[in-house]
């Protein structure tokens, strides 16, 4: 089992920054991706970005490309996300996931294999 615990939620103006942590622990010699995906209200969950465990590949959605950047610390098993210039339309709860595979630019929740519980962003106009 593979536990993620999300945190760095709140509330930020628009055009602000915020930074998510994820941090993983348990059987993570077995993981081979980290992901962040979110889920807005009345909306569906979608694909936020992907970084390999070893931090050599990254893969960004390209309604976040160029604003947000996922990274991850080897030392202590967390992974970032850095979001700059946020945007009203950004609002979600934002999930922290963890893949047996790596997928390229094919993620989708349906290939991930362990959750966190998520961390509400709230951006304001």
């Amino acid at each position: 089992q593979v536990q993620l615990v999300e945190s760095g939620g709140g509330l930020v103006q628009a055009g602000g920054s915020l930074r998510l942590s994820c941090a993983a622990s348990g059987r993570t010699f077995s993981i081979a991706a980290m992901g962040w995906f979110r889920q807005a209200p009345g909306k569906e969950r979608e694909f936020v970005a992907a970084i390999r465990w070893s931090g050599e590949y990254t893969y960004h959605a390209d309604s976040v490309k160029g604003r947000f950047t996922i990274s991850r610390d080897n030392a202590n098993n967390t992974v970032y996300l850095l979001m700059n210039n946020l945007k009203p339309e950004d609002t979600a709860v934002y999930y922290c996931a963890a893949s047996y595979g790596w997928y390229g630019s094919r993620w989708s929740q349906d290939v991930m294999d362990y959750w966190g519980r998520g961390t509400l962003v709230t951006v304001s106009s």
